[in-house]
């Protein structure tokens, strides 16, 4: 699972300017086939993170979500 949560954070960090305030937590459900990945950013970075119309986040939870499915989990990213 932490090769999901390495992902988003090395996709994460490229795009903010403020690398150092990207976080990635996993928590992990009590079914524990599905799991959440919360990406927290710097406020300034949000925007960046997000992107237009939520297009840079979506992409992002669509990779998760690839990389899930061949492991046959389910991830959920949250951006907080």
């Amino acid at each position: 699972m932490s090769e999901m949560k390495d992902l988003v954070e090395y996709i994460a960090k490229k795009l903010a300017d403020n690398p150092s305030q990207v976080h990635v937590s996993e928590i992990e459900s009590e079914s524990s086939t599905s799991t959440i990945l919360e990406l927290r950013v710097a406020p300034d970075d949000m925007g960046r993170i997000i992107g237009k119309k939520g297009q840079t986040a979506n992409a992002i939870r669509a990779l998760v979500r690839v990389l899930a499915a061949k492991q046959g989990k389910r991830v959920t990213l949250e951006i907080v």
